[in-house]
C-alpha cells in the first residue's frame, strides 16, 4: 500500500484488489446492504420520500438510469441522493461510533447507483462498500471529536469521502483521477448536527452518497482540482478540525497481509430512534426482563450518559414524532410502560404529545458523565417501594454473525411486514452466493410500490 501520503493512502485502501478483502468484514458488508435495503424499503412511503421523489424525477428526465426506493428512476447522482435520504429517514440504520457516524446510507446509494448501470454483483458492491466505509471511518477518526462537537454530522462530512471512494472504485478510476475525485470532494462535502430533528437530518445522508457521485463524474471528464484538497493546506481536514490527529488514518496498518478493517465494529440498530439511545434501551428492557415493575411504581430514573450525546440526544419536549428519536426521557419512558421502540410507526406526533410520557419524563434525570463511553448507558432505577435498581449496557459488545444476520431478519419481518417477503427471497443470495445477485435485480426489489 501507498503510504507516500494521507490522500495516497486513502487512494490505495480504494483500490485494494478484491482478493484481498477479508472474508469477514467482506461478510459483515453484505449484512450492511441486506440492513440498508430494509431501512430504504421501511422508509419509502415516509413524507421526505415523497419530497425526494418529485425533486429527483423531476431533474432526471432523459438520464433517467438508477432505481428509487419506491419510485421510478433517476439520475445517478439524484438516485443517490434520493435513496440516502429515503434510507435514513428512519434513523434505523446502522453506525460506526469510531467516527460518530451511518456508513451504509451515505454509501451504498452512491454505489448502487452507478452498478445498476453495467449489473455489476453484489460481490462487487459489497467490496466498494467496505473500501469506502473504512476510509471514512479513518478520515472521521482523523477529524475527531472536535469536529463531531463543532457541530458537523459526519454522515455527511466523513460519509462523502466514503463515497467519493465506493463510487470511484465501481466507475474504474485509475489512482490518479480517484485522487482528483476526492480532492474535488474537499469541496463539497457538508452536513450539520442542527439538522436533527427534521428533514435536513436524513438529507445529509442523501449529500454524502450525491457528492460521491458528482466528485467521480467530474474526475472522469477530467475536471482539476488542487492536489490534496482533504488534507493539504486549507483543505478539508485544516478547515474542518481544530485537531486533527494524523496517526489515526494509519492506525493498525503496516502492510496489506494484516489490515485491520475497523469497519468490523460497525454496530445495527432494532430500535427505531438516535444510536445514542440504544444502550440505555437495551439496559432498561435488560433491566425490566430481570425485575418485576410498572411505570407506576418508577419514582425516578438517573441516567448517566457520554456528554457528547447530550448534544444530540437529549430533547427534553419533543414536539415531533421525529424529535422523539432524539429523546433519552421519552424513550426511557416508552420503555418504562412497555411501548414498542422499535417499529417506525410508533413516532407520531401523538406520541410526542402523550401526557402518560410526559408525567414519566418529568422522573428522569439525564447526566453527562466523562467515565461513561459513546456506546454506553448507566443508571438507576428508583421505585416507590425503595428498591434502587442499576443498570448498564455496552454496545461496543459483538453481536455473533449468526445471531445478527437472524436479528435483521427478525428487523425486516418487524418493519416490512407482509413487504418482507421479497427482500427474505434474496437474503440468502446476498449473505452466501453474493456472485449471484446483481444490481438491477436490488434495483427492481427497491422500485416495488406498497
Amino acid at each position: 500500500m501507498t503510504e507516500d501520503s494521507p490522500i495516497d493512502f486513502l487512494v490505495a485502501l480504494a483500490s485494494l484488489p478484491y482478493e484481498q478483502l477479508p472474508a469477514k468484514p467482506l461478510r459483515l458488508a453484505r449484512q450492511s446492504l441486506f440492513d440498508w435495503l430494509i431501512c430504504g424499503l421501511a422508509g419509502k412511503n415516509e413524507p421526505v420520500a415523497q419530497i425526494i421523489h418529485t425533486y429527483a424525477e423531476a431533474e432526471s428526465g432523459p438520464l433517467a438510469c438508477a432505481s428509487l426506493f419506491g419510485g421510478d428512476m433517476a439520475s445517478p447522482r439524484l438516485a443517490a441522493l434520493s435513496n440516502g435520504t429515503i434510507s435514513h429517514a428512519l434513523d434505523f440504520d446502522d453506525t460506526h461510533f469510531d467516527h460518530v457516524g451511518h456508513l451504509s446510507v451515505g454509501i451504498f446509494p452512491a454505489v448502487l447507483a452507478l452498478a445498476e448501470k453495467d449489473d455489476l454483483s453484489v460481490a462487487q458492491m459489497s467490496s466498494a462498500f467496505l473500501v469506502g466505509a473504512e476510509g471514512a471511518i479513518r478520515l472521521g477518526m482523523v477529524l475527531g471529536v472536535s469536529h463531531y462537537n463543532c457541530g458537523f454530522h459526519q454522515t455527511a462530512t466523513a460519509g462523502a469521502f466514503g463515497a467519493t471512494m465506493a463510487a470511484g472504485r465501481i466507475a474504474g478510476l485509475d489512482a490518479e483521477a480517484q485522487l482528483r475525485a476526492l480532492s474535488l470532494c474537499a469541496t463539497f462535502a457538508s452536513g450539520l448536527k442542527s439538522q436533527f430533528g427534521t428533514m435536513g437530518k436524513p438529507l445529509n445522508a442523501g449529500l454524502a452518497a450525491a457528492n460521491g457521485i458528482e466528485a467521480v463524474r467530474l474526475a472522469q471528464v477530467g475536471f482539476s482540482t488542487a492536489r490534496d484538497g482533504v488534507f493539504g493546506p486549507q483543505g478539508f481536514v485544516e478547515t474542518h478540525t481544530d485537531n486533527p490527529d494524523l496517526s489515526a488514518l494509519r492506525s493498525d496498518v503496516t502492510n496489506l497481509s494484516d489490515f485491520s478493517f475497523r469497519f468490523l465494529s460497525n454496530r445495527y440498530k432494532f430500535h427505531a430512534c438516535c444510536h445514542g439511545l440504544h444502550a440505555m434501551i437495551e439496559g432498561l428492557l435488560d433491566l425490566r426482563a430481570r425485575h418485576s415493575f410498572t411505570a407506576d411504581n418508577v419514582a425516578r430514573l438517573e441516567l448517566r450518559t457520554a456528554p457528547r450525546w447530550l448534544r444530540v440526544c437529549d430533547v427534553k419536549r419533543p414536539a415531533t414524532g421525529l424529535e422523539v428519536k432524539f429523546s433519552y426521557v421519552w424513550l426511557a419512558g416508552m420503555v418504562i410502560s412497555d411501548r414498542a421502540t422499535g417499529d417506525d410507526r410508533t413516532y407520531t406526533d401523538v406520541l410526542a404529545a402523550d401526557a402518560g410520557l410526559s408525567n414519566l419524563a418529568a422522573r428522569v434525570e439525564v447526566l453527562g458523565d466523562a467515565s461513561v463511553g459513546d456506546q454506553q448507558a448507566e443508571g438507576t432505577v428508583f421505585l416507590r417501594d425503595g428498591r434502587s435498581l442499576p443498570f448498564r449496557h455496552d454496545l461496543a459488545h459483538p453481536i455473533p454473525a449468526e445471531a445478527l444476520r437472524d436479528r435483521l431478519r427478525q428487523k425486516a419481518r418487524a418493519v416490512l411486514r407482509d413487504e418482507a417477503g421479497p427482500l427474505l427471497e434474496l437474503a440468502d443470495g446476498i449473505y452466501d452466493a453474493p456472485e449471484t445477485v446483481s444490481a438491477r435485480q436490488l434495483g427492481a426489489l427497491i422500485r416495488r410500490r406498497g
